[in-house]
């Protein structure tokens, strides 16, 4: 577990370097498809940055003093901005996760788990019921992670990007057992 690790918003200066980590992580997932195979996912992923302060959208960073920049996530505030496949953008009430990555130095070190507890923080803080996110096959330690927070497979978000499939998640608020403040 780090103990320096901040999560805030992210920095000017720091767009094109979350940029090539989330294409880096990204790219290297088995069975994920490759930036050949999806260039217009990947130029999004490599300009992540230009998302942030758009309408309900912040982009979140990871970072610790001594190890620098160790990931970033994508909320939204309303699931109107969400950009994804599926029914997600029709869901009131809601905020959204996209975008999770962390550095493969860091893992296993609470930085994906940080900047996901962020988010269902800012979640309430901005008074919605539930919090929305999809994953893939190829990402079954977020999957395990977002289980562990509380969040439950959610079939009607379902939705292929291509020919992969992308698994929908939801967080109910007030409902789920989640302690922000939790250690392990």
């Amino acid at each position: 577990m780090l103990t320096d690790l901040s999560i805030r918003e992210i920095a000017q200066t720091e767009h094109a370097l979350l940029g090539e980590l989330m294409v880096d992580v990204y790219a290297s997932l088995d069975g994920f498809p490759k930036p050949n195979e999806q260039p217009a996912y990947y130029n999004t992923l490599r300009k992540i940055g230009n998302l942030n302060g758009q309408a309900h959208t912040t982009v979140l960073v990871a970072q610790s003093n001594e190890n620098g920049l160790l990931g970033g996530v994508v909320y939204f505030d309303d699931m109107s901005a969400y950009n994804a496949g599926g029914k997600a953008t029709q869901e009131k009430q809601a905020s959204g996760i996209r975008l999770l990555c962390v550095d493969p130095k860091a893992r296993g070190q609470g930085v994906g788990k940080a900047l996901t507890l962020e988010c269902i923080r800012l979640a309430k803080n901005n008074g919605n019921q539930q919090v929305i996110l999809h994953t893939t096959d190829a990402m079954k330690n977020a999957w395990a992670m977002y289980e562990k927070l509380g969040f439950k497979r959610s079939d009607d978000l379902d939705f292929f990007q291509k020919k992969l499939k992308v698994y929908g998640f939801r967080l109910l608020l007030g409902l789920a057992g989640t302690d922000l403040h939790q250690n392990s």
